[in-house]
């Protein structure tokens, strides 16, 4: 029991000293203009730190506020106006869902190619390669990755990478295009986001803790961003105003994200595979300047800003992509609703593709 509480003691320790160097660096990402400095600048640090050998942690607790409140946060975006608009743009979630599809069979093949010998079988290293390149949660991809027999880790740090690049460099291309064409903000103000009503935001709160629990109850996908956000969707939709989200609240939240993918680099993650590691780099890469593509047809087809399609198609994370939208105001409402379809299209079409693929395999093909 003691031993048990000296662990817990000192977890709570490396939680606190990694909180108070996340914070330093998201104020000095505030100060150097970095775009999103919330979340890039604690990413940074504790990716630094970890991989200096520092004693960074992450606390899963804190993560999950954290996607909470950034889906309470873009919940609130969702009112009838836009979700007419939404609603009116299903063919383009449509084509948005088989972009993501080809895009990533095309970064599996890539992947595959890249492997080597390490995987054991040829059947571990297609089902390794496959659930390593889908735009889809990466704890959903891993167990989904797990079941089909493929190599849970090297799934697992493809997916880490992957959206870490994508963090990295969207917000700067983002930024640097808002100023290239003078724009101004692509959102209308959510109802009451400049009035924060503490009895309104307990009522929301609740509301959004419900969505949470009920979506983990069900054992849906990244039911703490998922759950707060239909949530607060269907209250803003229904036209009640309850509170606006704190911004220190919404700071707070990017602040743990960022935390967490910054963690996650260690010497021995980053030695464990380094030539996957580099294939998924440079795959992520390349499905950035691919997408940016895609958006730009896309944005001819609907009349949408290509900037906002950029984020609603890019190969990144729901919440990631979705703050980035809503800190640049690059039309949040779009990216969240293209970002969740994908995800949930993707999640449930990922292990019938792949036992479809297999069972279309020639015997006795080459791998």
């Amino acid at each position: 029991m003691d031993r048990h509480r000296r662990l817990r003691a000192s977890r709570g320790l490396c939680t606190a000293w990694t909180l108070a160097l996340a914070l330093a660096a998201a104020l000095l990402a505030v100060r150097a203009h970095v775009p999103v400095p919330w979340m890039i600048g604690p990413l940074l640090a504790t990716a630094l730190a970890r991989l200096a050998g520092a004693p960074v942690h992450s606390s899963n607790a804190l993560r999950n506020g954290g996607q909470w409140t950034i889906g309470a946060a873009l919940g609130l975006y969702f009112t009838p106006q836009v979700t007419a608009l939404v609603l009116g743009l299903w063919w383009a979630v449509m084509l948005a869902i088989v972009w993501a599809l080809v895009l990533g069979a095309a970064f599996g093949w890539w992947l595959h190619r890249a492997q080597g010998a390490s995987a054991a079988s040829p059947a571990e290293r297609r089902a390794t390669a496959w659930f390593a390149s889908l735009v889809g949660g990466a704890s959903e991809m891993t167990l989904l990755a797990e079941r089909a027999g493929a190599r849970a880790d090297l799934v697992a740090a493809a997916h880490s990478v992957r959206m870490t690049v994508v963090v990295l460099v969207l917000p700067f291309a983002m930024q640097w295009a808002k100023q290239r064409w003078h724009l101004q903000a692509l959102d209308a103000t959510p109802p009451g986001r400049g009035a924060v009503q503490w009895p309104g935001l307990l009522g929301l709160a609740l509301a959004t803790g419900a969505g949470a629990w009920l979506m983990g109850f069900t054992r849906r996908a990244n039911p703490w961003f998922i759950g707060p956000l239909l949530a607060a969707m269907a209250l803003t939709m229904a036209d009640v105003h309850a509170s606006a989200v704190p911004r220190a609240m919404i700071n707070a939240a990017q602040l743990v994200i960022g935390v967490s993918l910054g963690v996650r680099f260690s010497r021995p993650f980053l030695r464990s595979a380094p030539r996957w590691m580099g294939a998924a780099a440079l795959g992520a890469l390349g499905m950035i300047v691919l997408c940016a593509g895609f958006a730009e047809l896309l944005a001819w087809a609907t009349g949408l800003h290509p900037v906002t399609l950029m984020l609603a198609t890019s190969p990144g994370g729901i919440a990631e992509m979705a703050i980035t939208a809503q800190v640049l105001q690059l039309g949040v409402a779009v990216v969240t609703a293209f970002q969740v379809c994908r995800l949930v299209a993707v999640l449930l079409l990922a292990e019938p593709l792949f036992g479809w693929m297999e069972r279309r395999r020639p015997r006795g093909a080459a791998a």
